[in-house]
């Protein structure tokens, strides 16, 4: 597969109603406080999180 017939697929799927209904599920669960926490929870883990050396 192609670069280009993946990019045309995935502005397919975003320009399709399952794909503005997947947009509005995602930025309805980013808004919320609890999953803010794990994203940042998350960072740390994977950045090595404040104060930590690497």
């Amino acid at each position: 597969m192609t670069s280009g017939s993946m990019t045309e697929r995935i502005k397919g799927l975003l320009n399709s109603p399952k794909g503005r209904d997947l947009m509005r599920f995602g930025r309805t669960q980013a808004a919320k406080p609890s999953t803010q926490q794990k994203l940042r929870q998350l960072m740390e883990r994977v950045t090595g999180g404040p104060g930590r050396r690497r």
